[in-house]
């Protein structure tokens, strides 16, 4: 398949060199090169912010499908378009060689045309499908589970610093947290001061820690407590 990427960030290189790999035949494009556009298949990498102007200056075609990669976005972004479809894929595009090797048997939420669950299973990608209502918390979803964790983890970063040691002192007790996370579901996998009810220990770790620490704490905590007296009412059911 004849596919011109429109987006040359991480996104944009990412699905070209996995698409690349996977058989087609790709271009990659800035935003500002429209007019070398060419092929089956459009796919658009571009902010989520730009993707309505970026279709816009698009001449529509009945002859190519126009693809966003936006998770957050439905079809009627692409709306001068008689051919749309959407692929986002569940995967952290941190670079654009991992982010190919990520690709590449990926969770995708699909919409429309049936072009982009093709261009999935050519990356032996998994597919899924969202009511339009529910694709703004989907999104919202995906970004707790990867951003949030990320920015999680630069809390631990500061933290360790004040303690005088560095954030690869704490990956591998994230990365069993992690773990049982995936065998056990978060209820089971919660340990630490909140599941015990020991709140004289976070009283403890908030007057320990930089005041600017401390709001993130808080409701991180309140999230945990809420989450062990979810297991004790399911334990005692």
């Amino acid at each position: 398949m004849k596919v011109t990427i429109v987006g040359s960030g991480r996104a944009g290189q990412s699905f070209a060199i996995a698409l690349g790999a996977a058989g087609h035949d790709v271009t990659l494009l800035h935003h500002d090169e429209l007019r070398r556009v060419d092929g089956e298949v459009v796919l658009l990498t571009v902010p989520d912010d730009s993707l309505a102007e970026v279709a816009g200056a698009l001449a529509p075609d009945a002859s190519r499908v126009v693809v966003h990669a936006a998770g957050s976005r439905t079809l009627e972004v692409l709306a001068p378009h008689p051919r749309v479809a959407s692929l986002h894929p569940l995967a952290a595009l941190s670079s654009p060689e991992r982010g190919a090797a990520r690709l590449r048997g990926a969770t995708y939420c699909v919409a429309g045309d049936p072009v982009a669950a093709e261009l999935v299973h050519s990356l032996q990608g998994r597919v899924i499908t969202l009511e339009d209502s529910r694709r703004t918390l989907y999104h919202a979803t995906a970004t707790v589970a990867a951003n949030h964790l990320v920015a999680l983890m630069g809390q631990v970063e500061r933290l360790a610093n004040e303690a005088g040691l560095e954030l690869e002192d704490f990956l591998a007790l994230a990365g069993q947290a992690l773990a049982d996370v995936a065998s056990d579901g978060p209820a089971r996998a919660l340990t630490g001061p909140a599941s015990r009810g020991d709140v004289e220990t976070i009283d403890a770790h908030l007057a320990a820690m930089p005041e600017a620490e401390r709001p993130a704490y808080v409701a991180l905590a309140a999230a945990a407590f809420e989450l062990a007296e979810r297991r004790r009412s399911t334990l005692s059911a």
